[in-house]
C-alpha cells in the first residue's frame, strides 16, 4: 500500500499541512505509538485489534463453516461492525458478491423483500452479534428463523453463530448444538472485521482468509515510531493533522466499484471511534468516476472544510473501449476501460489541487486478498493513532448505547431517563 500527502501539504493546499509541522507531528507519533505497543503487548481492550492478524486462527474458521460450503448463499443478520467488515471483503473478493446479502437493517419491507428472494433451503444464516443481545440482530434473526420454518427448511443445519460467551444467541446455540464462533475479547466490533466477525461469509464462498490475515500482518509489522514508517499511521496523523486546520469532513471516493463497501466500513470506523467531545471528521462515502459528476464541484468549490481521500488498485482489469467512427471521440483509440478510470482519478486529484483542496492518495499494488487485508489493517491503525493525537476514548460508544437503551425502553414499555427524554423531545410540526 502506498500514501501520497502531496496534494495536502500546505504550499498548495488550504486547509493543509505545513512541511515545517511535520517534524513535529512525527514526534508526537513516536510518543502514541509507544502507547499502542504497549497497549497491543498487554491485549488491553481495543489496541487488541491491532493483533487480530497474529490471533486470528483461519483453520478454526473454516471448520466451522465446512457443512454448509456448498450453499448458494450467505444471509448475514448483524448490525454495524458485525456486518460491514464481512460486507467489506466479500464485496471486494468474491467473484460473485452478490452470493453475500446482509440484513442490518429492520425496515420490515427490505427484510420481506430480501427474504423472498433467496433459496432458503441453499442460504446460509451467519448470526453475528458480540452481545448475543443487540435489539435489531436478533428481531431480524427470529423473523428469518420463521421464515425458513414456514418453507419448511430447517435452519438449524444451515446457521453459523459468532457471538459472546453468554446471551440468548449463546443459549440457541447450546440448545441447538449449532456451530459457534466466539468474538475476540477486547475487541469493539467495528475493529474485528479481521477475525471471525468479519471472516465467516468470505469463507463460505472460498475467498482466501489466509491471504487477507497476511496481508493484515505484513501491515502490522510495518508499525513504527514515525509517520514515515507506516502509510497507516501516516494517514491517521495527516488527518488530524488537517482536521485541526479546519477540514472536518473527510470524503472517502474509492476509484473501484468493489471497494465501495470498503467506505462505507470507514465510516463507521472513523465515526464512532473519533467523534467524541466536539471532535472528530465527518465522514462522507463517494465513488469515482460515477461521484465526480454529483460530488465534486462541492468538493473543488464549496467551503473549506473537506478533505478528499481517494484510494485505487494499480492493477485493472483490462476492458478495450472499441474504436469509434465519430472523431470526437478519437482520444478513446487503444484506450481501455480501466486508463480512463485511471485517468478520471488523476484529474481529481489535480483538480483539487489545482483549487488549493487537500486530497491524500491511497493505492494498493491489486485488488487481492492480501492488498485488502493492508488495506483494513492500515486504516485501523490510522484510526487508534488518530484516537491518540486527538486525547479522545476512542474505543468506547456512549452516544450509540443511549440509543440502544431508549429504543429497549420504547419497545418494552418500560419508563427511563431515555424514554422520558424521548417523549419530551422537540417537535415543530408543519403538516
Amino acid at each position: 500500500m502506498h500514501l501520497d500527502i502531496g496534494a495536502a501539504l500546505g504550499d498548495g493546499a488550504d486547509p493543509g499541512v505545513d512541511e515545517d509541522d511535520l517534524d513535529e507531528l512525527d514526534e508526537r507519533v513516536a510518543t502514541a505509538h509507544e502507547t499502542i505497543a504497549a497497549g497491543r503487548a498487554t491485549d488491553e481492550f481495543g489496541y487488541a485489534a491491532l493483533n487480530l492478524p497474529d490471533e486470528t486462527d483461519p483453520s478454526v474458521i473454516r471448520e466451522a463453516v465446512e457443512p454448509v460450503t456448498d450453499a448458494e448463499y450467505v444471509l448475514t443478520v448483524g448490525i454495524g461492525g458485525s456486518a460491514l467488515g464481512a460486507k467489506t471483503v466479500t464485496a471486494a473478493l468474491a467473484d460473485e458478491p452478490d452470493r453475500h446479502v446482509v440484513l442490518d437493517n429492520v425496515d420490515p419491507e427490505h427484510v420481506e423483500r430480501t427474504l423472498s428472494g433467496l433459496p432458503l433451503e441453499d442460504t446460509v444464516i451467519n448470526v453475528v452479534s458480540k452481545s448475543g443481545t443487540t435489539a435489531e440482530t436478533l428481531a431480524n434473526f427470529l423473523v428469518v428463523r420463521e421464515a425458513y420454518e414456514e418453507r419448511g427448511v430447517d435452519w438449524t443445519e444451515l446457521t453459523v453463530v459468532t457471538t459472546g460467551e453468554s446471551g440468548p444467541l449463546a443459549e440457541l446455540v447450546e440448545e441447538h448444538d449449532l456451530p459457534r464462533l466466539s468474538v475476540p475479547d477486547g475487541v469493539p466490533g467495528r475493529f474485528a472485521a479481521l477475525s471471525s466477525v468479519g471472516l465467516v461469509p468470505a469463507a463460505v464462498l472460498g475467498i482466501d482468509i489466509e491471504g487477507l490475515l497476511d496481508g493484515a500482518s505484513a501491515a502490522a509489522d510495518g508499525l513504527g515510531p514515525s509517520l514515515s514508517d507506516s502509510p497507516g499511521y501516516a494517514y491517521g496523523a495527516v488527518c488530524y493533522a488537517l482536521e485541526e486546520a479546519g477540514a472536518v469532513v473527510n470524503a472517502v471516493v474509492p476509484y473501484a466499484e468493489r471497494l465501495e463497501y470498503f467506505a462505507e466500513w470507514f465510516a463507521q470506523l472513523w465515526a464512532e471511534s473519533l467523534g467524541k467531545e466536539g471532535r472528530g471528521q465527518t465522514p462522507a462515502r463517494a465513488l469515482g468516476a460515477t461521484d465526480q459528476h454529483s460530488q465534486l464541484q462541492l468538493y473543488r468549490a464549496g467551503p473549506r472544510d473537506k478533505m478528499v481521500t481517494v484510494v485505487r488498485p494499480q492493477e485493472r482489469t483490462e476492458v478495450p473501449i472499441p474504436e469509434s467512427e465519430h472523431d470526437s471521440l478519437s482520444y478513446f483509440a487503444g484506450a481501455d476501460l480501466g486508463q480512463l478510470l485511471d485517468a478520471e482519478y488523476d484529474a481529481t486529484v489535480a483538480s483539487l489541487a489545482e483549487a488549493g483542496r487537500p486530497a491524500v492518495e491511497i493505492e494498493l499494488d491489486r485488488l487481492d486478498a492480501e492488498g485488502v487485508g493492508e488495506l483494513l489493517y492500515a486504516m485501523e491503525a490510522a484510526t487508534v493513532l488518530a484516537g491518540e493525537l486527538s486525547d479522545v476514548e476512542t474505543f468506547t460508544q456512549p452516544a450509540v448505547e443511549w440509543g440502544k437503551r431508549a429504543a429497549r425502553g420504547l419497545l418494552s414499555g418500560e419508563e427511563t431517563e431515555e424514554t422520558r427524554t424521548v417523549a419530551e423531545r422537540p417537535s415543530y410540526r408543519i403538516d
